[in-house]
């Protein structure tokens, strides 16, 4: 049993490593040649400014006494220059964000495992194709661009990141720090010969990276007067810097500046998914080669922004993200980034129609070259017979486009060589996808099949050695035969040989082949298939139907948990009618009321709102009441009995007691600290570490004893969950336990109605690691509710409160009693360690089921393992990356993020998308969201086997606080 649960493990493993080579490899190709506009350049040198975190609509709206929050940028909309809104693409971070201005195209999912910070694969940008580049900002972006450029001609200036403190007394420091360092800068080149005559070169950049607006928006939210104010300073340190350029360079009007922002901001104060606050960023150009304002009297857009900032009447100009790459390639006349993706929008240029004709001929070129690489390493990898080409871009077709643009600009035809070009480069962007998507198909046949064949294969086996399915039919021991094995090993040779020839990656090897020794598996169990076919032929049929559709309406209503969350409700609504249609009403009544009112109060959470809450340390300090006087009525109870309750276990419960009291004064004083900006006190800094490093220690030194041990473990984790919790969802973990308790009290009456054994008070059955096999039975069709309640209960653990699956539906201000300082995987692995504690809750109250129902966890794991693989194959079926509005509004999916291993899904709001440009925003939403579950799913089989050894020693190991420590492992 231990190989197979061992090979299991490795199995889903392959299965949910399966979804990255499927949906998420990197897009990048290699090998194109540069291409550039032979025309001179509008402008010698370039600035760029890019407000993190800066939403449009804040910048652009008017304030209360109807005046602007940044006056200087206004005046260049009416007055200077070309605006519109950047429309970016989840993962709506910083680091895609700041890819996608920078190098044009879209970030793929290998920058994850980096944080988003280093460059986990090579690509071109800006920055590298520039003579020099100098930026100033952050240290979490400015590196990557660095490390990335060939030679050394890209500086970087960076604070140090201590200076990212979300506590901080005031965050517009960082803002400031990177204006006063690059008038320093300036002030230093006129003393300095070289990098005087550097800055005077032609083809320069200039980047400087503001992150005061998203710091204070983490920490304030967007509403907050920090934020507004922020930005009234970024604009004034604009203005500054602009007057100095214009100064240094004698207004040689050769300058063209750029103000951006990489991603916006829910009201909430977080970013990640797809909502329009955070994909709406303003884009303000102005300077050498940009359009000056252009009057109108009307425009057409699906929005009423324009009337709402009062910007009605001049032009309003929107982009996708990434086609402000070659808007400022073409603008200092510099190659196109190789990677890019980006459409030049000719409506910012000021030039000749010369130029524009020409700059898009280049831009058509340069995303051709890419089509161009990646068909040929498609070609070069795949059989002649079996090579499907893109027939909507054919050689022919490719070289009658450019021939016919070329004559267009031989005859002075520059708008009919604009609209050609753009043809061209939205077919290139479609054979891109296609042949990036090229072996989807035959992955995902190979993976669908390998799930179907473990499932197969765990029924059976479930069937065989744990049920009475198939004891009374006879067995006949038949002598095995060779034709078996002898086709299998065929078939492996016959896949292995396919795939050599065509030089697969050695994972397509594994997908593969995978299959073969798993339905090798099944189809020798031959004789159990037609033992339980006989088995099921003798059982009635409409109980059979019954029961399927049971079990079938139970799956739907768990994947249908993943999109609509009141679905949780409305199962546990179901529960707390359960008992009253059987007979445990009339044997248990206390109990089985007990059950109703913790399945009601339970299903409220799902209805309550997952993001857009605000702090209320009211409701966390409510919680914490409830936990000291729950623990006051325990030890009271517990107390009365003596011969079950000694002084050793009193101070435990005395100390986790205190252990609550401070956790609740660290929320208050921390909260408190932070609204004065006086930042987190190192005092309640140190309690806060101390306690989640004792919460697992701690239980330890409780009794054994069911009752006793489940509650000590409440208490421990209660204590951490009441640090990480800012508002309602300090609660949920209390509720939930309630819950527990009550279900491993329902699981005995149901076992005792059915006359199997009798029931035992939990005070008295002791949780023991080496537990006697022979006390374990076989398993009953209610087994599988059992099985089915479990999963339900991990799911509701999961998104009782929230939804995992969207980034920006966690709240950084939970960690804020750990740390302040901006720290990614420090702060994902606190918020993944509170979205753990209900399921840890969870896996100990059913380590209690199980042993009070005499049932072999062994044998419970294999129905839940079936149970969970069944679920991942309904939402690897739903992944898909195309279709329409209907298509996806139907769905309504939430999206992922980020951080996948982190929050056990996958940021999948942090992940690459294709990167056609035609794709439509909720599109991308709903990719993420399917992928998002099904790595959920699949993560939920793989973490439940290292969760219930955590339970497992949890529940079981025993120490002491003086003398020899005492484990029930021996």
């Amino acid at each position: 049993m231990l190989l197979f649960f061992t090979l299991g493990l490795l199995i889903h493993f392959v299965f949910f490593a399966s979804i990255f080579d499927i949906y998420f490899t990197s897009p990048l190709v290699h090998g194109m040649t540069p291409q550039f506009t032979p025309l001179p350049p509008p402008a010698r040198r370039l600035v760029l400014f890019v407000a993190d975190g800066l939403r449009a609509d804040t910048l652009y709206e008017l304030d209360e006494n109807g005046t602007s929050r940044a006056p200087f940028i206004r005046n260049i909309i009416m007055h200077e220059g070309s605006w519109g809104i950047s429309h970016t693409r989840v993962p709506t971070e910083s680091r895609p964000g700041h890819v996608a201005l920078i190098a044009g195209f879209y970030e793929d999912v290998s920058a994850v495992a980096k944080g988003w910070k280093e460059n986990p694969v090579e690509f071109d940008s800006l920055f590298n194709e520039s003579k020099y580049t100098w930026s100033w900002g952050s240290p979490d972006i400015l590196p990557m661009f660095a490390k990335g450029a060939s030679g050394d001609h890209v500086y970087t200036y960076s604070y140090d990141a201590k200076r990212e403190d979300f506590g901080a007394q005031d965050a517009t420091k960082l803002d400031t720090w990177v204006f006063d360092n690059v008038k320093d800068f300036f002030h230093h080149a006129r003393n300095n010969q070289s990098l005087f005559s550097k800055i005077n070169e032609e083809k320069i950049v200039f980047f400087l990276h503001l992150l005061g607006i998203d710091t204070n928006g983490h920490a304030h939210r967007p509403s907050s007067r920090d934020y507004k104010d922020n930005i009234k300073k970024v604009d004034d340190g604009v203005k500054e810097i602009v007057s100095m350029f214009n100064h240094f360079y004698g207004n040689d009007g050769k300058t063209t500046f750029i103000f951006t922002s990489d991603h916006g901001m829910t009201d909430w104060g977080s970013h990640g998914a797809g909502h329009p606050s955070e994909t709406l960023t303003p884009l303000v150009t102005w300077g050498a080669g940009i359009n000056y304002p252009q009057r109108v009297s009307a425009q057409q857009f699906d929005d009423s922004f324009l009337k709402e900032w009062r910007l009605e009447n001049w032009k309003r100009l929107d982009v996708n993200q990434a086609d402000i790459a070659p808007l400022m390639t073409s603008l200092i006349g510099v190659p196109f980034p190789l990677n890019s993706v980006g459409i030049l929008p000719v409506d910012y240029l000021n030039n000749t129609d010369l130029f524009k004709a020409e700059s898009m001929f280049t831009n058509a070129v340069q995303i051709l070259e890419q089509f161009k690489v990646k068909m040929t390493q498609k070609k070069e990898v795949t059989l002649p017979f079996l090579f499907t080409p893109f027939k909507l871009l054919s050689d022919s077709k490719q070289f009658n486009i450019l021939r016919k643009a070329r004559s267009y600009i031989k005859h002075r035809k520059f708008d009919e060589v604009v609209s050609l070009c753009k043809e061209l480069i939205h077919l290139a962007l479609k054979g891109l996808s296609y042949y990036h998507t090229y072996d989807r198909f035959f992955l995902g046949i190979n993976v669908v099949i390998g799930f179907v064949g473990w499932i197969s294969y765990a029924s059976l086996l479930i069937m065989k050695s744990h049920s009475n399915l198939i004891k009374a039919v006879s067995k006949e021991v038949k002598k095995p035969s060779h034709l078996l094995p002898c086709s299998f090993v065929a078939i492996g040779i016959l896949v292995a040989f396919f795939l050599l020839i065509q030089a697969c990656p050695w994972t397509y090897y594994v997908y593969g082949l995978l299959p073969v020794p798993i339905w090798y598996a099944v189809l020798r169990e031959c004789q159990v298939i037609q033992d339980l076919v006989t088995s099921l032929l003798t059982y009635p049929l409409s109980h059979f139907v019954g029961y399927l559709l049971v079990f079938t309406l139970g799956i739907e209503v768990l994947v249908l948990s993943f999109f609509y969350r009141y679905m949780l409700t409305a199962g546990l609504t179901a529960f707390a009618v359960w008992p009253f249609l059987t007979r445990l009403w009339t044997r248990a009544k206390v109990t089985s009321l007990s059950w109703a009112f913790f399945s009601v109060l339970l299903a409220v959470f799902p209805l309550m709102p997952v993001v857009g809450r605000k702090p209320d340390i009211s409701l966390v300090m409510g919680a914490g009441l409830l936990v000291l006087l729950l623990s006051l009525c325990v030890v009271t109870c517990l107390m009365k009995r003596k011969d079950s309750f000694r002084k050793e276990e009193l101070l435990v419960h005395l100390l986790q007691v205190l252990s609550t009291v401070l956790s609740m004064y660290v929320v208050y004083s921390t909260q408190s600290s932070l609204l004065r900006k006086q930042g987190l006190p190192l005092m309640n800094q140190i309690i806060s570490w101390a306690t989640l490093a004792s919460s697992l220690v701690v239980p330890l030194l409780s009794s054994p004893a069911v009752f006793q041990r489940l509650f000590s473990i409440l208490l421990s984790l209660m204590s951490t969950y009441l640090l990480l919790s800012t508002g309602y969802e300090a609660v949920f973990p209390l509720v939930l336990s309630c819950l527990m308790f009550v279900w491993i009290n329902i699981e005995q009456e149901t076992l005792q109605q059915s006359g199997v054994c009798c029931k035992q008070k939990l005070t008295s059955i002791q949780f023991s690691y080496n537990t006697d096999i022979t006390q374990f039975r076989q398993l009953y069709l209610d087994d599988i509710r059992r099985a089915f309640f479990l999963v339900f209960f991990l799911v509701t653990a999961f998104f009782g409160t929230g939804n995992i699956a969207s980034i920006n539906s966690f709240d950084l201000a939970s960690v804020y009693c750990f740390l302040t300082v901006f720290s990614p995987f420090m702060m994902g692995a606190l918020m993944m360690w509170k979205i753990l504690i209900p399921f840890v809750l969870v896996m100990c109250a059913f380590e209690a089921v199980q042993l009070t129902t005499q049932l072999s966890s062994k044998s419970l794991f294999l129905i839940v393992l079936v149970i969970s693989d069944i679920m991942a194959l309904h939402f690897f079926f739903l992944v898909k990356d195309y279709g329409s509005w209907l298509d996806i509004g139907t769905r309504q999916l939430l999206a992922c993020t980020a951080w996948l291993f982190i929050y056990i899904s996958a940021s999948p709001n942090r992940l690459w998308i294709p990167s056609d440009p035609g794709l439509d925003l909720n599109l991308l939403h709903a990719i993420h969201a399917c992928i998002s579950h099904y790595v959920i799913v699949m993560s939920m089989t793989i973490f439940l086997v290292f969760l219930n050894g955590l339970a497992q020693l949890l529940t079981t190991k025993k120490l002491r606080l003086c003398g020899k420590p005492k484990s029930h492992f021996m």
